[in-house]
């Protein structure tokens, strides 16, 4: 392994999902080899799916090989500290051709003490969405347990949830402990922590090819719910251009959007790695030592101790994300 870092791209992991359609490959060039793929996981080291470099001379290693070799290097001295030889967050893209179960994640604490692992909070960028499709997040009024296990045991439980319509650049912040599905039609890009514990609650009575239901989790989703959260989970956020626009910030990783039509030159000051996914148009990004195109629905991790880059489009979007 060579011992120098520079901007990675990784091997897209694509999902096949009950629920998933073709846009990833239609929009995005991912090479699917099925109708149905919902998910293409861009940067991850869950166990048993973790990314693997495709470019320059580290081409072939895992992310995780490059975490454990070079550690504060890639991640930043602070994220070193806080997680270890850890990886901290799962990126995606994720097309709904018909509308995800109804669901919840636990948090930190929950997490580790079931399941050994981070909790999930993440958030969403929409980057197309079919006319009227629309997301569930959170409740449509003021729900407290035992009105949700009402509405759980009748059946009625779509009668509390909030629905929003959507459209390209809608952003929402989820929070673990809060309600939510994707909705059919909806193509956006998600950041959330390492985490792949998903509890459901509904799933829409559907069955798959063999007349099988998906299991509920509701036995143990009802301690993750936090049912005192408020409506504050859509975001508005500024657009200005050549510049990092902050969405989201919290505990877990920061969001900023640029939106680039010239050459901007970036500082690393957040002691971290950060991550690029490009949701329209393309961005060439430039170190010392390379030069890195990426264009809509790719992904590129600039290691922390890359301090000055450039960011180089005639038009261009991305999320910048750190920790």
């Amino acid at each position: 392994m060579k011992n120098s870092l520079y901007p990675l791209v990784f091997q897209p992991i694509l999902k096949e999902k009950i629920w998933g359609g073709e846009k990833l490959e239609e929009h995005f060039n991912k090479p699917a080899h099925s109708k149905n793929v919902g998910e293409s996981w861009e940067i991850s080291t869950v166990p048993n799916d973790v990314s693997v470099v495709v470019n320059g001379d580290l081409k072939g290693n895992s992310l995780q090989d490059l975490v454990n070799k070079y550690t504060f290097k890639l991640l930043g001295e602070k994220n070193w500290k806080r997680f270890g030889n850890e990886f901290p967050l799962l990126i995606k893209f994720i097309d709904a051709k018909e509308d995800l179960s109804i669901q919840l994640h636990p948090n930190d604490e929950l997490a580790k003490k079931r399941h050994n692992s981070f909790g999930k909070t993440e958030m969403w960028y929409v980057m197309q969405a079919d006319k009227d499709a629309n997301l569930i997040v959170g409740f449509n009024g003021d729900v407290d347990k035992e009105t949700y296990l009402k509405h759980l045991k009748n059946n009625t439980l779509t009668e509390i949830l909030n629905f929003d319509k959507v459209k390209e650049g809608d952003t929402y912040f989820i929070e673990a402990g809060r309600v939510h599905a994707i909705g059919a039609g909806v193509l956006l890009a998600e950041i959330q922590q390492t985490s792949d514990i998903t509890y459901r609650v509904y799933d829409w009575d559907r069955v798959d090819v063999h007349g099988n239901t998906r299991e509920l989790h509701n036995d143990i989703a009802i301690d993750a719910f936090d049912f005192k959260m408020v409506n504050d989970f859509k975001i508005d956020y500024k657009k200005h251009k050549n510049a990092s626009n902050k969405i989201v910030s919290c505990p877990f990783f920061t969001t900023n959007f640029i939106e680039i039509n010239s050459e901007i030159q970036k500082e690393n000051t957040y002691d971290s790695f950060i991550i690029y996914m490009c949701v329209d148009g393309n961005v060439e990004i430039l170190t010392n030592g390379s030069n890195t195109m990426i264009s809509k629905g790719e992904t590129i991790l600039i290691p922390a101790n890359i301090k000055d880059f450039r960011l180089k489009s005639d038009y261009g979007r991305l999320l910048e994300v750190y920790v």
